[in-house]
């Protein structure tokens, strides 16, 4: 099989690339996935940590245009002017319930249909990517997210460990681990459970409203991020990724323990593997042709590209986190928008 476009990875910054494509008027768009539901993978994990609002706002949906917003819809369905108040002011939050509904809204009418195939490697040939046996591709965007999930080294054989995003209820005592996002949420949930709640954290948590400042998603502020030499930006983007969580009294940390103590439960909230080494597909790909990688990560064109492997006929990108050296916040929604964009561009031009 020969084909124009292929996404590899049927999640939400895939689904998104999907139906940026198909705005565009690219029909000929196959999409590799093992599971149907583009949510399912932030649908467990929300469960895992009792997510109930997003941390993004109007803008965090899957339609490849920010306007109309989740505020829109919300208003819509609620008959209140409420949402789009809250949005004006910076000050809405969709409910997960909302956003997941607007992705299944999507998911039907799109006719989203994925290959369900899990995709082991990318060959590069004359023309385009031979895709693991499953045909050649002019355009190849890889998708497929976070490479795992972290746990300490120290804590791996510790029996009372379990990962913040993994079905988990809570003992007593619990002693959490990290200090993001999701640690603040479980600091949250283990008191609500009734359990004795303490913080081990390696740095205090930056407060943002978003989880990059608002600067780093226009294009003034981003023209300037690519203006940096690679040892900057992999400075810079060291600091814009360090563990944040929204201003207010609520989300305030426990104090912090220095180290582990004897609690009965450690619940890790400490994010992700870090580095394309770890990315089954992009790990080795890297290897093989030599790609630069600084700080762990893969180094890309303007528009999420990879240059080794990029000419005038054939296209290889990825979005999602492997994706934020080109966009600092390419693992939100918005950052899926930004490379789905320039992906279509490059289907329509090559």
């Amino acid at each position: 099989m020969t084909g124009r476009a292929a996404i590899v990875g049927g999640g939400l910054c895939g689904f998104v690339a999907y139906l940026t494509l198909r705005r565009a008027g690219i029909e000929d768009v196959t999409v590799f996935s093992l599971e149907n539901d583009p949510a399912a993978t932030f649908r467990r994990r929300a469960a895992a940590i009792r997510q109930t609002h997003m941390r993004s706002e109007s803008g965090g949906h899957c339609l490849p245009t920010s306007f109309p917003g989740l505020a829109v819809r919300d208003a819509w369905t609620r008959g209140s002017v409420r949402p789009l108040v809250a949005s004006a002011c910076d000050r809405y939050h969709p409910t997960v319930a909302t956003f997941l509904a607007h992705v299944e809204e999507q998911r039907r009418a799109s006719g989203w249909a994925p290959t369900c195939a899990r995709i082991g490697s990318i060959r590069p040939v004359e023309g385009g990517f031979e895709l693991d046996g499953h045909g050649t591709f002019a355009h190849v965007l890889v998708a497929t997210g976070y490479p795992g999930l972290h746990v300490p080294e120290e804590l791996r054989d510790d029996p009372r460990v379990v990962h913040a995003y993994e079905p988990h209820d809570y003992a007593e005592s619990v002693c959490v681990v990290g200090a993001g996002l999701a640690a603040a949420t479980e600091w949250r949930n283990a008191r609500a459970a009734g359990a004795r709640v303490v913080s081990v954290r390696r740095r205090e948590p930056l407060r943002r409203p978003l989880n990059v400042p608002r600067p780093y998603l226009s294009r003034r502020g981003l023209a300037r991020f690519h203006r940096l030499d690679d040892a900057a930006r992999a400075a810079e983007l060291r600091e814009l990724l360090a563990p944040s969580i929204p201003p207010g009294r609520v989300w305030d940390p426990p104090a912090p323990e220095p180290h582990v103590n004897g609690a009965d439960q450690i619940v890790c909230a400490t994010g992700f593997l870090h580095g394309v080494a770890h990315d089954r597909l992009l790990g080795p790909l890297a290897a093989e042709h030599d790609l630069p990688v600084v700080d762990g990560r893969l180094v890309l064109a303007p528009h999420a590209t990879v240059p080794g492997l990029t000419d005038a006929e054939r296209t290889l990108a990825v979005a999602g986190v492997a994706a934020q050296w080109a966009y600092p916040a390419a693992d939100t929604l918005m950052g899926a928008r930004f490379v789905a964009h320039a992906f279509a561009r490059r289907c329509r031009t090559r």
